[in-house]
């Protein structure tokens, strides 16, 4: 890695820009807009559920944009070991963090061509940018533990998520202009202001990546892989970094409780304006407004869940907001007014902010502070999260296709909340290292 120092103001602004960057994608595509533009192209005029033929097969339309979500969190699952291993060994952060960068905001663009008769295509490209989202957010993370000490980790995470919440709801401001006035513009085809929305964030995402990509430093290719081949350094990368995980026991006891909290905050993110369409049948301006506050709160609660850290410690705070989501994912299943669902909104963003936010530097503080690898071992951080969505997603999913009613698999993932505040207990019990933690 090329020497800079620590803390560096410039280094962090850039490095927080990424999240500012591909976080329309975040908005836009996962919660807001494109959800709203799917369901309204796909939903059948005659009532009950909602089915769509998809290379010949039929299915509700909630579940295909769920599977296709949860097929690409997958792939990558099953990749990011492999391309950060290739990333440490081979000095290519930088490169690996440029490719799914353009591919993401590439398959975005591709949106703008999605029509019902386009089905296909638009879910091949709703894939695709959620494989370049993943892996592009998978290589900034690991850049945290590079640009700041542990004592600023916390602050400089939740700076990350402010720039993302911000640069999302700027973006989505525009976006929401061309979708609620297109007149203005003279546009006469319904569906030209959601996807011009996807192309804006195709050219948002790639354009301000280029600031991160100008300053954030390349890495150096690992020692110990000098002189063997590419398929070797690869191997022999990814061994090193397993072994270290696996005497880590600080990280053995958080991952899995990091792993159950996810399950139930992302496919909540991922979920809850589809949810909100379909059981209150909220107009979309109410949904993107909604949306756009969610991101507001989640600033005050990026900052608020570190500042409660510096005092009470990460795990304890992250056992407290875990609780929190347990009470919501209840909330969700008797929810029956719109009122209900603003204010169950606040709560979300509030706690999604916080847990986000805490839970990446809570993580890298976990990590021995002499360690190059980062990518390598940023990307099991990564894979435990992109599991837990496929988990989180396809059951989702499941429990809908077989009751019919999104409520009950709402109800479902308070279960996999009660399981992450276990973890954290029995986490905070046997390991004295994420005592230290706790205690700041």
């Amino acid at each position: 890695m090329q020497d800079f120092r620590k803390n560096d103001k410039r280094m962090i602004r850039s490095w927080a820009m990424f999240d500012w960057a591909n976080s329309a994608y975040n908005l836009v595509i996962t919660s807001t807009i494109f959800p709203i533009y799917y369901i309204a192209i796909t939903t059948s005029k005659s009532g009950g559920d909602d089915w769509v033929s998809f290379f010949g097969f039929e299915v509700i339309n909630t579940v295909l944009s769920n599977y296709a979500l949860a097929l690409a969190y997958l792939i990558m699952v099953l990749a990011l070991p492999f391309l950060s291993a290739y990333a440490d060994a081979n000095g290519r952060k930088m490169q690996v963090m440029k490719t799914f960068t353009y591919i993401g905001a590439l398959a975005c663009m591709g949106l703008f061509f999605f029509k019902l008769d386009t089905l296909e295509l638009g879910i091949v490209c709703f894939t695709l940018a959620a494989m370049g989202y993943i892996g592009g957010v998978a290589i900034n993370n690991s850049y945290l533990p590079i640009i700041a000490t542990p004592d600023r980790q916390d602050a400089v995470s939740a700076k990350g998520f402010a720039y993302g919440y911000v640069g999302c709801v700027t973006i989505q401001i525009i976006c929401f202009v061309f979708v609620l006035k297109p007149d203005w513009f003279g546009i006469v085809d319904r569906s030209f202001p959601a996807r011009l929305s996807f192309l804006l964030v195709g050219v948002w995402w790639l354009g301000f990546s280029m600031i991160p990509f100008r300053v954030l430093p390349n890495n150096q290719p690992s020692e110990h892989a000098f002189g063997k081949r590419l398929f070797e350094r690869v191997s022999t990368e990814f061994r090193s970094v397993w072994q270290q995980i696996s005497q880590n026991k600080a990280v053995k006891r958080f991952l899995p409780a990091y792993f159950f909290n996810s399950v139930g905050v992302q496919t909540i993110m991922v979920v809850a304006t589809m949810f909100g369409q379909k059981e209150l049948d909220l107009e979309q301006e109410s949904l993107i407004i909604t949306i756009i506050l969610i991101q507001l709160v989640a600033i005050i609660g990026a900052y608020l869940m570190s500042y409660l850290a510096k005092y009470y410690g990460n795990i304890k705070v992250l056992m407290l907001v875990t609780l929190l989501w347990v009470g919501i994912c209840v909330s969700a299943y008797y929810l029956n007014s719109e009122m209900q669902f603003y204010g169950l909104a606040f709560m979300v963003g509030l706690l999604m902010g916080g847990i986000q936010s805490l839970s990446r530097s809570t993580y890298s503080k976990l990590l021995p502070e002499d360690i190059e690898d980062t990518t390598s071992f940023f990307s099991f951080y990564d894979i435990t999260e992109k599991l837990a969505i496929v988990v989180g997603l396809f059951l989702f999913g499941l429990i809908e296709q077989i009751t019919h009613n999104i409520r009950y698999s709402a109800l479902s993932l308070s279960v996999f909340f009660i399981f992450g505040f276990l973890l954290l207990i029995r986490a905070l019990r046997y390991n004295t290292y994420l005592k230290q933690v706790s205690n700041g």
